[in-house]
């Protein structure tokens, strides 16, 4: 792609359906959610909803992931709408109706058996969380955009455990 060129991101995976936005030539880290069933256009976040790109002009950045645990950056969920949010080998739990809770990783990697499903367990000062990362279609239930990482969350706390559910992305 020239440096003057963008890649557009359209309604629909066909070069004549309407552009919806664009990725400059030297854009990182973007998201393809899931591909079309061709495997020939992916679908990727843009502004408050979804697209689709032409895989054709984008390249796999070196170790990205393949059937290893993604490099999630953040999950959250609705009802009560809660954050968790990863930095390094930090992760930090937010609440609407609590305050934070910062939890020390202890443990991640996959599913035993499974390349398709993930887990990081983490200890802090209010108990363990667990976090069951899943490479499948999920959606916020609040937006038009896409996320292809699903999440199952257990919270330890003084009123036993508290299970969360939602969705991930590898940026923030």
């Amino acid at each position: 792609m020239a440096t003057d060129d963008v890649l557009n991101i359209r309604q629909a995976p066909d070069a004549g359906a309407p552009i919806i936005g664009s990725l400059a030539p030297d854009a990182e880290d973007i998201e393809v959610i899931r591909p079309d069933d061709r495997h020939v256009w992916g679908l990727v976040n843009t502004g408050k909803g979804s697209g689709w790109v032409s895989l054709r002009y984008l390249a796999r950045a070196p170790g990205q992931w393949q059937g290893a645990m993604p490099a999630v950056a953040r999950c959250a969920g609705t009802e009560p709408f809660w954050s968790l949010n990863v930095e390094g080998e930090a992760l930090i739990y937010t609440a609407i109706s609590d305050s934070a809770r910062d939890y020390r990783l202890t443990q991640s990697g996959p599913a035993q058996g499974r390349r398709d499903s993930f887990h990081l367990i983490a200890e802090g000062p209010n108990g363990t969380a667990i976090a069951t990362v899943s490479a499948r279609a999920c959606s916020d239930g609040m937006s038009d955009r896409a996320y292809g990482l699903a999440v199952d969350l257990l919270l330890q706390g003084g009123d036993g455990w508290q299970h969360q559910t939602g969705c991930c992305s590898l940026g923030r």
